[in-house]
């Protein structure tokens, strides 16, 4: 299999991206190889690269993608070559305590490798470049941690499911967790960019009986 991958890699706070040839590393037995068939752009990758989000560089980024499995490690048993997945943009461990007991996102040692900087998907002329948020969905392949993956139907569109990894959950886990919307419910949704329509989606799930979305952005009230 090809260990070559098209990835744009931030070297540097405030600076553009640079579009080039790495070479993905060898994945460990609980990693997967996966080719990346779509990703999202979130304003979260903007704030790395403006330094709001102090993400040591160098780093691909890109954590909303969907993809193709194209290897798996030898620990790997839920997945498959050729299986679709979602990857998931809240790292976890799979081995502490929240783990264990199914709260995932509550996993502090996932998070924190991840977004230390610990995590390294890729390489050039001997230099490790990390994957953010244990993912880099900003190149054609990557690596990930197999329970960074989830796997979907084959007939899901990937450039619809990629949203799923972080815009889709941000906004209906606020409207179904957060605000907790019962049916019969009347929601307001101030601001309908790509969190917001997810809000949006998550009051009609929760059967609110009215959904007013304010913007001042016409095309986004379309």
């Amino acid at each position: 299999m090809s260990r070559d991958s098209r990835a744009a890699v931030m070297y540097d706070f405030n600076a553009p991206l640079a579009v080039e040839s790495l070479r993905i590393k060898d994945p460990r037995p609980d990693q997967i190889v996966v080719r990346v068939v779509a990703s999202g752009i979130c304003h979260t990758d903007l704030s790395v690269v403006r330094a709001a989000l102090p993400y040591p560089p160098p780093v691909v980024l890109g954590h909303e993608g969907a993809g193709i499995v194209e290897e798996v490690g030898s620990a790997v048993t839920t997945l498959a070559p050729g299986d679709h997945v979602v990857l998931s943009s809240i790292p976890h461990c799979g081995r502490c305590a929240y783990c264990r007991r199914g709260f995932a996102h509550l996993c502090d040692a996932g998070l924190n490798a991840a977004m230390a900087g610990q995590q390294i998907a890729f390489e050039k002329e001997g230099n490790d470049i990390a994957n953010f948020c244990g993912l880099g969905s900003f190149a054609s392949r990557t690596v990930v941690d197999a329970c960074a993956a989830v796997k979907i139907d084959d007939d899901i569109p990937l450039n619809r499911a990629c949203l799923i990894g972080c815009g889709v959950i941000t906004g209906v886990g606020a409207a179904l967790n957060t605000a907790r919307i019962q049916a019969g419910e009347t929601v307001a949704v101030f601001g309908c960019g790509g969190v917001g329509v997810n809000v949006i989606q998550g009051a009609a799930i929760a059967g609110a009986s009215r959904i007013i979305a304010v913007d001042v952005v016409p095309k986004k009230l379309e």
